[in-house]
């Protein structure tokens, strides 16, 4: 288990928080549906089935509950994207207190 992060590791890993830029949502992944695929509730109304890209396959687990960066697909936008990014708990706390997530929510 990972010890306790400090104030100074905390303010560190808010100050590199990615921000959602042109074309990108926050979305709460909602439910696994397997081979790298999941349900998620999107900020603009949406539920979109997301896929974890070949490159950050390994490299990230993303589990239901957790805060996501999506890129919706320039085909069947409204229901299909790609995961950009994924946010930690302090990451998603930050969001959360200053107004970027509209119709969200996320447990801590």
């Amino acid at each position: 288990m990972r010890p306790p992060l400090t104030p100074e590791q905390i303010a560190e890993e808010i100050a590199r928080t990615k921000l959602p830029k042109e074309g990108e949502i926050l979305a709460v992944v909602t439910e696994a549906l397997g081979s790298d695929r999941m349900r998620a509730d999107c900020d603009d109304g949406f539920t979109r089935i997301i896929r974890i890209p070949g490159k950050m396959r390994k490299r990230i687990w993303v589990r239901i509950g957790d805060l996501i960066l999506i890129e919706p697909w320039k085909v069947q936008s409204n229901e299909r994207a790609d995961v950009v990014w994924k946010y930690t708990r302090n990451q998603a706390g930050f969001m959360q207190r200053k107004g970027y997530l509209k119709k969200i929510h996320v447990d801590f």
